[in-house]
């Protein structure tokens, strides 16, 4: 278990949490990270507005309305900004952008590897799956499923696994669904929160959450390892890949740039303050294994007793 974070923020923190406090500013950040994000992945090949062009184009709001759970009461936590879009994660726009998004936000953790950079990110968090899972799992829900990025790589990972995808967004679920639809891959897609996500407990053998903790308050984040443990069986695994606050290349960053990343992650000071072994130790599991997945990533699992 590695040493739980000093939550105090730093004067440099303060001192960006006070500029992202006054509004026309924090619009201006918003704007200019997402600029910024648009620009960089055309220049690296990833045709961006194209792409994104064409995901709309497709019938995704049929897939929305047989999707969507029109009695769901969505947590204050998730609407809010996010990711310099201004209706968070509720838009056709975010969610046919997710894709090109990653490829341009993990384009810079290896650089010889440019837009694959996302591909090796989420390949490194299933070779250390298939290290430490003893038994391939038989049924998997992918919490925080988004529109299906890790969903997809579990898939072919484990292809004879049965597959749920678990999101708020019944926008990234659409295009999820659109995407297995053209993959000809079965995944039960499902629109609920991932602290309360209505399926049967004591059902699952993996339960997965990627790069979802960092936008979550450390209450939120809490809640959804309780509820792994719920749908977990006995010997059933939590698997984490998420941001590694110890990792240098945090600390590194220019006062400028985790300006522009906190514009567009509300929750980051909370993550980084979160004890995520802790945490799961409370939630009723077995002190979990810690894997570097990426300079800046890691990889942590829980096995339920």
């Amino acid at each position: 278990m590695t040493d739980t974070l000093n939550p105090a923020p730093t004067l440099t923190t303060r001192l960006i949490n006070g500029v992202l406090a006054i509004q026309p500013l924090a619009k201006w950040a918003k704007r200019q990270a997402r600029q910024m994000m648009v620009e960089r992945a055309e220049k690296l090949g990833v045709p961006w507005r194209e792409e994104a062009a064409a995901l709309r184009r497709r019938d995704l709001e049929t897939l929305h309305q047989t999707l969507e759970n029109p009695d769901l009461v969505y947590p204050e936590y998730y609407l809010t900004s996010f990711h310099a879009y201004e209706e968070g994660n509720m838009s056709w726009e975010v969610a046919t952008e997710v894709e090109v998004a990653s490829k341009a936000v993990h384009a810079s953790i290896w650089p010889e590897e440019g837009v694959r950079g996302d591909t090796k990110l989420r390949q490194n968090f299933c070779n250390i799956l298939k290290e430490r899972l003893p038994v391939p799992p038989k049924n998997i829900v992918d919490i925080g499923s988004s529109v299906g990025l890790t969903t997809f790589y579990l898939h072919a990972l484990y292809p004879e696994a049965k597959l749920t995808g678990v999101d708020l967004s019944p926008y990234c679920l659409a295009v999820g669904a659109s995407r297995s639809q053209e993959r000809n891959i079965e995944v039960n897609w499902v629109h609920a929160a991932g602290e309360a996500t209505g399926l049967p407990e004591v059902s699952f053998d993996l339960v997965t959450l990627v790069l979802v903790c960092h936008e979550l308050p450390i209450a939120a984040s809490c809640a959804i390892f309780r509820e792994a443990h719920r749908l977990l069986r006995s010997g059933g695994h939590l698997a984490i890949m998420e941001m590694n606050p110890k990792s240098e290349v945090f600390a590194q960053f220019p006062p400028y740039v985790m300006a522009l990343l906190k514009s567009t992650e509300p929750y980051l000071d909370e993550y980084f303050a979160l004890d995520m072994e802790g945490e799961l130790v409370k939630a009723g599991f077995d002190t979990p294994t810690i894997d570097d997945n990426s300079p800046r990533h890691r990889t942590v699992i829980a096995v339920k007793p």
